[in-house]
């Protein structure tokens, strides 16, 4: 279920404007920039400690009160965007969002609060973002490692200029770690020990392809770096470069105090007390383990780099040919699992020419969700031609792919799973009319490009009016073509034991 879109035509009260929602582990933040000839300009920025990660329990649900924090987050992060239309705002979600079994209920939640989609996206795709945002905001021709330590992950990735060449997420962050280790708050060498250990473990399958080797600086993104960074700059330990030196020199003070609650530094928030230790655990870690001598705090991070991919996708809608990385992905997607290409461009044509006719007025990235899915729609019959379609659909929604969320996957694998076959397994996701609607046009292409040959727009027609839609068949081509015409009746009977209104009939006339 999406939020509602305000009225076709309405206008922006903030023209030119972007605004990026990065609902992490620990922090959920706002960012509102706009970008001028090619610079960025900070317009807004919130942030506000929810604690997501600390609410999901050993099952992996998220509980209650946390879930509560985040909403209320949310509805105040609702009231400063509005105004605001949807193409102009982008909500993402990490980690928590990733492992919590009951996402899908938070998520609607949280959607009908915010007024606005909440992506979930992959570990990948979330160090694609955070590199695009350091890379943008602090542009280098230096190979470089960029780190970013979250609640309950940490980013690597490596890059030069613009174009990240690796990228990565681990399992352990701040607010997990902390929890485990550094439980009621207390500090002891141990915990720390085991920590360190902990965080290694997880860390040591990048040990080679982030060797010191691959990049001549470091920088850290996000809070965790930030934050380590002011208290060694405002004690005076160094100039905000974070140092192994001045890790040990910080986990020192830890010991000293014993707790979070009796530690005071200069420089340290409130709000990172509890974390800390866990943090600084990591990063001793990578520093020594990736022979990290200095890490530099950097300036973009994740909420950056999802303004600049916004302002990406938007650019591209102008353009002709309207392509932006996404495409290119599902290009790459469709080498790698050995589509049949000239089957996928008859399937895509057709399902979009239907979806024109029967919904003119649905919006771009709709039309793009079904192209994608009908792109990719036999992928995976790389694996097998029996059940192809669950493969396939299994395939979107376990692949990483630059540019897309999980949540985007999942709905272009919902439209693939539900490409032939009974409707009775998409029941739930078919009461949304705009998904059932885009999965019929899907269905119909399909079944009318079975035989691989070109029969187009000129073959079918998809008519909504007042009543049921109507399936449209010229008459020359169901003379020539009874096998598909069997298929279509079947489509028919199909559709009509859902119960749906937008259960089709079927016509033919002699032009259409």
């Amino acid at each position: 279920m999406q939020p509602k879109s305000p009225p076709r035509g309405a206008e922006s009260r903030w023209p030119g404007q972007l605004a990026a929602i990065d609902m992490g582990s620990n922090s959920f933040r706002l960012e509102i920039g706009q970008l001028q000839r090619g610079r960025y300009r900070r317009i807004d920025y919130l942030k506000e400690t929810v604690r997501l990660g600390a609410g999901l329990d050993s099952a992996g649900f998220l509980n209650e009160e946390a879930a509560t924090r985040g909403l209320e987050c949310l509805g105040r992060f609702a009231r400063r965007l509005d105004g605001f239309l949807p193409q102009q705002v982008r909500a993402v979600a990490t980690q928590t969002l990733r492992e919590a079994n009951n996402r899908d209920a938070f998520l609607l939640r949280a959607q009908t609060v915010l007024g606005h989609p909440v992506e979930i996206v992959s570990g990948r795709e979330e160090a694609r973002l955070i590199f695009a945002g350091v890379a943008r905001l602090q542009p280098s021709t230096v190979p470089r490692l960029v780190v970013d330590i979250g609640g309950r992950s940490t980013e690597m990735i490596l890059g030069r200029g613009t174009r990240p060449r690796q990228a990565e997420s681990f399992q352990v962050g701040s607010v997990s770690l902390s929890m485990k280790y550094f439980a009621d708050g207390r500090f002891s060498e141990r915990a720390f020990r085991e920590a360190q250990i902990a965080a290694g473990a997880e860390l040591e399958e990048a040990l080679e392809p982030f060797a010191p080797r691959h990049w001549r600086e470091a920088l850290g993104s996000s809070g965790t770096v930030g934050a380590v960074s002011q208290v060694l700059a405002a004690s005076g330990i160094s100039d905000g470069r974070v140092t192994p030196a001045g890790l040990r020199w910080l986990m020192e003070r830890c010991l000293e105090a014993g707790s979070a609650d009796r530690l005071a530094l200069p420089g340290l928030k409130n709000d990172r007390r509890t974390v800390i230790a866990g943090g600084l655990a990591i990063l001793y870690t990578l520093a020594t383990h990736f022979g990290i001598a200095e890490l530099k705090p950097a300036r973009g991070a994740l909420r950056q780099g999802v303004i600049f991919d916004l302002a990406a996708r938007q650019a591209a809608e102008r353009r002709a040919g309207g392509e932006d990385l996404r495409d290119a992905s599902v290009r790459e997607l469709q080498r790698r699992f050995e589509v049949d290409l000239a089957q996928a461009r008859r399937v895509g044509e057709l399902a979009l020419d239907l979806l024109d006719s029967a919904a003119p007025a649905a919006s771009g990235e709709a039309r793009r969700e079904l192209a994608w899915a009908a792109a990719l729609h036999e992928a995976g019959m790389m694996i097998s031609h029996h059940d192809h379609h669950r493969h396939s659909a299994y395939l979107l929604g376990h692949v990483d792919a630059a540019g897309f969320s999980q949540s985007q996957l999942r709905r272009i694998g919902d439209l693939v799973l539900g490409q032939r076959g009974g409707l009775r397994k998409m029941e739930a996701a078919l009461q949304d009319s705009s998904f059932a609607l885009h999965l019929l046009c899907l269905r119909l292409a399909v079944i009318v490009c079975h035989a691989r040959d070109d029969a187009g727009a000129a073959a079918v027609a998809l008519r909504v009016d007042a009543g049921p839609p109507t399936i449209a068949i010229d008459a020359a081509w169901a003379d020539a073509n009874p096998r598909a015409v069997h298929l279509l009746r079947d489509e028919v009977e199909a559709w009509a034991k859902t119960g749906l209104a937008l259960a089709p009939r079927l016509a033919v006339a002699e032009s259409i």
